[in-house]
């Protein structure tokens, strides 16, 4: 039985080919069968249109931009209506489809491109409703085709933003992944230094939040900061603790990489009422678990997830490196602290470049390591220097008995390479310029020996030997 006309409605025929011509085995993705499109004498069946609501939003005729489509795909119906009718009274096998009227166009395209393999349409959101269109009646290869053209024209924050934002169907369809990815690509990009676009990046939709923190080349001081930024941005966009811990524990925490904190960090989010408590022991858990596996597991096991898209083994790019610390109180406060430096880090800090661990404490002080490369004052060359800081400023000074050790080939135990003692004022740095006694051309030759696998392994061992008020 033939749906109804509904008042206001309009409807259009248009003749259909047999589908013989696009699965004939000669048939190719360039093969053109634009002749027998809509033509009579190539067809077996009459493709009724019945178009709803045309006029009656006169608002939504003008769409020129991204922002314009987004607008208008807000106010769109999703429902069309396919329905097979039997014969019609030429004989022909009737179809009908029922569409709103602001899909028209976009279906008339669909269908030519379905036996030309060619689109009219240039503009971004012309493009946008065919792809939408193409997904509705499982056209893959006109996805793929809009898919490539969206990808190479000019992406935006507004365009990428929106692309991620497509309906669940388009966003898992296989063809639109290449678009989607590279979305994300850009905008991961553009907010690699975050801190350059705080307010802007702050007001970026959980998609955009998402797409940002999956990059490994993000441009943090340390994961305890990603961590930070995610509570402060859920809790200014979810003022409901309710579903504030429902996004963070569906979404944005597999956005952090809670291996890579700080042990002092990860106590704080066993405590903090934004996670469900089971989910933040779970989380605390698996980080200690993977803090403690030596350094080849951690590779091995970072390796495995690297084809994954949650990425939460993977170390990113942190300003400050991340290390590895046990602490003793008893008989006296005590810590060893482990810090890995790649190959590729110790060559690009010549000639005067530094990089810093993360902050460790030991008797209620913040501590670092700084690796340098700098000219030894006495040979007149460059060399690799090891220095330990302290954080806070303040009256009470520290006595601090220290030595760093390296890995070395062929045993792989650390061998001593300095110790000394310092007592420690807020701000002030200790250490040793050339930490190895070689040049800076032998330390980063392929055959040194205290270069494992392309890893230098570095450790500090502390002791406070007394605290004074000057």
């Amino acid at each position: 039985m033939e749906q109804p006309e509904l008042p206001g409605n309009e409807f259009g025929d248009m003749f259909v080919p047999p589908t013989h011509y696009l699965d004939s085995p000669s048939s190719s993705s360039e093969a053109d069968f634009g002749f027998a499109f809509n033509d009579s004498n190539f067809s077996d069946r009459l493709l009724r249109i019945e178009i709803m609501g045309r006029g009656s939003n006169p608002d939504a005729e003008g769409y020129g931009s991204i922002a314009d489509w987004a607008r208008r795909r807000k106010r769109r119906r999703e429902d069309t209506i396919k329905k097979e009718s039997g014969l019609g009274t030429d004989g022909l096998h009737l179809l009908i489809y029922r569409v709103y009227w602001l899909e028209e166009d976009a279906l008339m395209e669909l269908l030519n491109f379905m036996y030309t393999n060619t689109v009219s349409v240039t503009t971004a959101p012309a493009l946008l409703d065919l792809l939408m269109a193409a997904d509705k009646f499982e056209v893959a290869s006109c996805m793929s085709y809009c898919s490539r053209l969206l990808r190479d024209m000019p992406m935006t924050t507004e365009s990428a933003l929106l692309y991620l934002d497509l309906p669940p169907t388009v966003l898992v369809a296989t063809p639109v992944q290449p678009l989607t990815d590279s979305a994300k690509k850009f905008l991961a990009a553009r907010y690699k230094d975050f801190t350059k676009f705080q307010e802007e990046f702050m007001s970026l939709p959980l998609a955009g939040i998402e797409a940002v923190l999956s990059s490994d080349d993000l441009q943090v001081a340390s994961e305890d900061a990603v961590y930070d930024l995610i509570l402060k941005w859920a809790r200014a966009q979810y003022p409901s603790l309710e579903e504030r811990r429902e996004i963070l524990g569906s979404r944005l925490a597999r956005s952090i990489r809670f291996p890579f904190m700080t042990c002092r960090k990860l106590k704080k989010v066993l405590t903090c009422s934004d996670f469900e408590h089971e989910l933040a022991s779970k989380l605390v858990l698996e980080a200690l678990f993977f803090k403690a596996e030596t350094p080849h597991k951690q590779r091995s096991l970072a390796a495995e997830e690297s084809a994954s898209v949650h990425r939460h083994l993977i170390e990113r790019a942190y300003k400050y490196r991340p290390v590895k610390v046990l602490e003793f109180e008893f008989p006296m406060p005590q810590c060893v602290v482990y810090l890995d430096l790649k190959r590729e880090e110790c060559i690009g800090l010549f000639p005067s470049g530094r990089v810093y661990s993360q902050a460790f404490h030991i008797g209620g002080q913040g501590f670092f390591l700084s690796a340098h490369c700098n000219l030894d004052q006495q040979s007149s060359f460059y060399c690799f220097g090891l220095f330990l800081g302290m954080q806070e400023k303040g009256s009470v000074s520290f006595g601090v008995d220290y030595e760093f050790s390296a890995r070395s080939n062929p045993s792989e135990e650390f061998i001593s390479k300095y110790k000394g003692n310092y007592t420690f004022t807020g701000g002030k740095a200790v250490g040793y310029r050339n930490l190895f006694g070689i040049p800076w051309t032998s330390f980063v030759e392929e055959d040194n020996l205290y270069f494992i696998n392309g890893i230098l392994h570095l450790k500090a061992e502390l002791t406070i030997r007394r605290s004074t008020d000057p």
